[in-house]
């Protein structure tokens, strides 16, 4: 089973990784066909625009998907010795596939082309994208391309990659790669959905990154709400912060863990995540600050359950809001409080995220929780994913447990915290947002 969903999927976590880049006059570039996905939310993702690099592969006659090397636009090109070698493919072969991908290249080009002119590289930093790299072949044509061209940097980002080419690639001056498994035996075998790009799809999302940058606000990082509000339950006044983006349709409330709120920067960073993918959140202070004072209010899950349904009421019912399907997403103890409450409320929530959570401490209400849940814990938090184990086992609702590897309870490894933000969007995205086509989500 694939790690990414498709080649979106994964632009859409490749897009976090490079978040750095952000503000720093990056042009990405991506590889025809599939590296156009994954390049064009990458684009999203840092606000840059978006562009091509044409290459082929020159596939060794008799194992067309093994590279002998590549060309490119502006007559690039490169050899793979070791492969030539190896396959003892005779010179005639060789320029005969030169000559049959150089002639679809130029075809390409010229499609691509006719419609609008090259990005100026110069002085600029070029983020070559594709969905993986396996020999290496293209990806070296590429980085040479965009040196040609002027970049003062060149950065070539993937999804997943052998680890042993990557080590011998020295044509870009950095490497970003989320996974690089010892044996990779096939790029496609890494998503669950590989299917072909075509020329059309590549042409429809160059078009799409356009007109995207000449209206930020057909993006999904523009809020139509952005602001602190005040929640009153039963005469507490509870502090919170609602976002939402432009035609929201499904709202995560966020039910923070003991000692945190609000200004929870590991939440904040979930919830940035979570309105990148469409989705409006609603980060809560469920105690005052007098109750906070009271350790014991932080387990009193019963109260805590009791506030997220007040605060889910007030969602639904602000002045003009439209209708919202709306999930929760705890942390902690407030986890326990979330299931709760879900328990209480049926099917009118849509979905629950525990991070890191206490599921366990909802009780004897896990049985009646309804919403799909999904349940993510550090491999390292051997405590707490002992306790989500037995609540899992109580659950009657769709539900599946999603294991971290290496992280401990708060998520504080290096891309931990952005591992179980992903998993907690597609979770969301996949229960809250009506599909294209009018059906929702849910199983």
């Amino acid at each position: 089973m694939g790690i990414f969903e498709d080649r979106a999927d994964a632009g859409r976590q490749l897009g976090l990784r490079l978040g750095y880049l952000r503000g720093q006059d990056a042009v990405v570039l991506g590889l025809p066909r599939g590296g156009v996905p994954v390049a064009f939310e990458v684009a999203e993702a840092l606000g840059a625009p978006l562009d091509v690099i044409v290459v082929r592969k020159l596939g060794v006659p008799f194992e067309p998907e093994l590279a002998m090397g590549a060309v490119g636009e502006d007559n690039a090109s490169v050899l793979d010795q070791r492969v030539l070698a190896a396959t003892r493919v005779r010179q005639e072969e060789l320029h005969a596939v030169e000559r049959r991908e150089q002639a679809l290249l130029d075809e390409r080009v010229a499609r691509y082309r006719t419609r609008r002119k090259r990005i100026d590289l110069k002085g600029r930093t070029a983020l070559i994208v594709d969905d993986g790299i396996a020999t290496g072949s293209t990806a070296r044509v590429a980085c040479g391309i965009a040196r040609k061209l002027g970049a003062a940097r060149v950065i070539l980002a993937v999804p997943v990659a052998s680890a042993q080419v990557l080590s011998t690639l020295t044509e870009a001056d950095d490497v970003v790669c989320l996974a690089t498994p010892r044996n990779l035996t096939a790029i496609g075998y890494h998503y669950r959905d590989f299917s072909p790009t075509h020329d059309d799809d590549v042409l429809r999302l160059l078009d799409a990154a356009a007109e995207r940058l000449k209206d930020p606000s057909l993006g999904t990082n523009n809020p139509a709400v952005d602001e602190d509000v005040q929640i009153d339950s039963e005469g507490v006044p509870l502090e919170g912060h609602l976002c939402l983006p432009g035609m929201a349709e499904g709202v995560v409330v966020f039910a923070h863990g003991s000692g945190s709120g609000r200004n929870s920067p590991r939440n904040r960073f979930v919830a940035s995540i979570l309105q990148r993918a469409g989705l409006g959140t609603l980060l809560l202070d469920l105690l005052s600050p007098a109750e906070e004072q009271d350790r014991a209010n932080v387990f009193n899950i019963e109260l805590l359950a009791y506030r997220l349904n007040a605060a889910s009421y007030w969602l639904r019912n602000r002045p003009g809001a439209a209708p919202f399907s709306v999930g929760y997403f705890g942390a902690s103890t407030g986890a326990g409080a979330a299931l709760w409450a879900a328990a209480e409320q049926g099917q009118r929530i849509g979905g629950i995220v525990s991070r890191g959570g206490r599921p366990d401490l909802a009780g004897e209400r896990l049985a009646l929780v309804r919403a799909p849940t999904l349940l993510i814990v550090g491999s390292a938090d051997h405590k707490v994913l002992e306790l989500n184990r037995q609540a899992q086992a109580l659950l009657r609702c769709p539900n599946r447990l999603e294991l971290v590897e290496g992280a401990t309870h708060l998520f504080e490894e290096t891309g931990t915290l952005e591992e179980a933000a992903i998993l907690a969007r597609d979770w969301f995205v996949r229960h809250l947002l009506p599909r294209q086509d009018g059906s929702g989500h849910k199983d």
